[in-house]
């Protein structure tokens, strides 16, 4: 039955329906086929979202709204802009630098995406940048948004794990840093090579008034994370912390939001959220369909028959990662993932938390790889540049990407 599922998985897929619907439809139908009561789908879509630490989904989710909507944003990306800004192609620093910053607010990449596209496009395209590649930078910036913590996706895979949300995101800084670095890297080569003109002069009076205008987005990580591993908060609170905190500087003390503009992102996160909420729902009927058929154990046997090389099959494994972060969302690429390869990772040696951050970023990296790539598209609607013009010049970054992904699951003792 596992083929027949495998077959009409593919098929509804293929057909254009939503992802939540073709595995919904897929699994239903499977279930059916195979003579299982249908009464064990709503059971197993309610126990999918039975989760206290899933509260932290849409709390990040409204957080990173209000931030990337706001003067928070913009005062982030004038602070990185005052301290690199004088390198030449230091506004491509920036645009990484951003993109770090706002991952440590917002735990989405798209929305890392949308709000350093808005406020770094404009000023990238005036200084003379090619805007096909600042475009695509601040896209491959954007898949931090989701390893940096606070991470969606890692509490997505910390629930299905049953693993610590609180070392998930502990041991999802070094990697987001090491991302970033790499970003820089292709970013200063590309700087010399095509002569860009430096920005802002060097100047601490400078440096210290833009300090001073972001800082109260600047303590937005730090009283979001210092929380958390402080033991002051569990991670869903200081997700209802950092929304609370959002709302209150950008009402009171920036005072750039109205009430008006605050209740439309209350309804698009909200349907941001019910979208989330629905393929977390539908991939957990899936994950139990395959658990009870036994499917996990079955790949992982049919692997280790493969070859008997630990790093071969790690490489498999990757693979596999990547190629489902091509295709699919990544909340329902978790759950469908994450039971089939952790026993084959376990069996490989892996922790359960060094594989959370193998397969969060890989994702993440599925991110910014064509042809299903949810930061190309907002990239490209932020630039107003066609999707293939940008998909052409995000392949140094990607590049990059892939490298630093190898460096994370074969060298962990560097993060």
């Amino acid at each position: 039955m596992s083929l027949v599922l495998g077959g009409l998985f593919a098929l509804f897929l293929l057909l254009g329906l939503p992802v939540a619907i073709v595995i919904g439809a897929a699994t239903m139908t499977a279930l059916n086929l195979s003579g299982m009561p249908l009464m064990v789908v709503p059971q197993q879509m309610f126990a999918g979202i039975n989760s206290f630490a899933l509260v932290a989904v849409p709390m990040f989710v409204l957080a990173g709204d209000v931030m990337a909507q706001g003067e928070i944003s913009k005062r982030l990306v004038a602070f990185a802009d005052s301290l690199f800004g004088f390198i030449k192609g230091g506004l491509s620093i920036v645009s990484v630098l951003a993109g770090m910053f706002f991952a440590a607010i917002s735990g989405s990449g798209a929305a890392t995406t949308a709000a350093v596209g808005a406020s770094l496009v404009p000023e990238l395209k005036r200084k003379g940048y090619d805007p096909a590649s600042a475009a695509s930078l601040i896209a491959a910036a954007g898949t931090i948004g989701v390893v940096i913590p606070p991470s969606v996706p890692m509490i997505i895979y910390a629930v299905i794990a049953q693993e610590s949300v609180r070392a998930l995101f502990l041991n999802g800084f070094i990697p987001g840093v090491a991302m970033g670095v790499g970003l820089i890297g292709v970013a200063l080569i590309q700087g010399h090579r095509r002569a860009y003109p430096r920005g802002t002069a060097l100047n601490l009076r400078t440096i210290g008034r833009s300090f001073l205008s972001a800082s109260w987005g600047l303590m937005a990580p730090v009283i979001i994370l210092g929380g958390i591993f402080s033991g002051v908060f569990t991670p869903s609170e200081a997700a209802v912390v950092a929304v609370n905190y959002a709302i209150l500087v950008s009402l009171f003390v920036y005072r750039d939001m109205t009430l008006k503009q605050l209740y439309h992102i209350m309804v698009r996160a909200g349907v941001t959220t019910a979208v989330i909420m629905f393929v977390i729902a539908a991939s957990s009927v899936l994950s139990w369909t395959l658990s009870s058929w036994q499917v996990p154990n079955q790949v992982a046997q049919s692997a280790l028959s493969l070859s008997s090389n630990t790093y071969v099959l790690l490489l498999l494994v990757m693979a596999v990662i990547l190629l489902a972060g091509v295709f699919l969302e990544t909340a329902s690429a978790l759950i469908i993932l994450t039971p089939m390869l952790l026993p084959l990772a376990a069996q490989l040696g892996i922790g359960t938390v060094h594989f959370g951050i193998i397969i969060v970023v890989g994702l993440a990296i599925g991110m910014v790889t064509p042809p299903v790539a949810i930061n190309l598209f907002v990239a490209s609607t932020t630039a107003g540049l066609p999707i293939e013009r940008i998909t052409r010049a995000v392949l140094p970054y990607l590049a990059v990407l892939v490298l630093v992904y190898l460096l994370i699951a074969f060298v962990p003792l560097l993060f």
